[in-house]
């Protein structure tokens, strides 16, 4: 997690993950604190991350406690603290399938495409792409600059996929959990990982006459 707004995002990728039986390295970067903070109202501390963690992952969308529960997938959770540039994930020999960037800031966009490695995140994201594995990046930001937009082009080239925060309305969202849960679930497919966090389209048109 980086420090753009959009931790609901995050939450909906960590716990379809984890309902897939999937394991999880989590880093979450100190501005994602800040974010996460102002959003949630929780700060993510280092000492208690399973309590943050499971508390924050209970909230639906609308911020009100209760909506989910994760049960034992904690566990399956490994949290590597963002200063932390001996952790696991910063070496290639570390394994991975790959790594989600949710969501992704402009400035985190930017550290990864010039290969800055200031952070774990960073340094994360630079082991992936060397080593051929699946980075999906979620950007969320808008306008997009020019300069970001070259970012993005050169995390492209580098073998990323970028995949805006950008929800859809096709699916029938009645909630704003509907449309969290469609950008988590576009994440999900560039990353290959099976879920049922929104319907998919069909190529059908609801009834009545459609022109175009």
């Amino acid at each position: 997690m980086s420090g753009a707004s959009g931790t609901p995002y995050a939450a909906s990728v960590l716990r379809a993950l984890l309902d897939t039986g999937e394991s999880v390295d989590l880093v979450v970067s100190r501005a994602s604190r800040l974010t996460l903070l102002d959003e949630t109202g929780i700060s993510f501390r280092d000492a208690h991350w399973q309590d943050d963690l499971r508390e924050w992952l209970a909230r639906g969308a609308d911020g009100k406690p209760g909506g989910f529960d994760i049960g034992a997938g904690i566990e399956r959770v490994r949290y590597w603290a963002a200063g932390d540039l001996a952790a696991g994930p910063s070496s290639g020999s570390y394994p991975v399938k790959g790594m989600l960037i949710v969501p992704a800031s402009t400035a985190c966009v930017a550290g990864v495409a010039l290969g800055l490695s200031k952070d774990l995140l960073q340094r994360a994201a630079s082991v992936t792409l060397k080593e051929g594995r699946k980075l999906v990046v979620a950007v969320r930001e808008t306008p997009l600059n020019g300069q970001t937009l070259r970012h993005l082009v050169t995390l492209d080239d580098a073998g990323a996929t970028v995949v805006p925060a950008s929800p859809a309305f096709y699916a029938g969202a009645t909630h704003i959990q509907d449309l969290v849960d469609f950008v988590a679930g576009r994440v999900l497919d560039a990353a290959g990982v099976e879920h049922r966090l929104y319907r998919r389209w069909k190529g059908e048109l609801g009834g009545g006459t459609h022109t175009t």
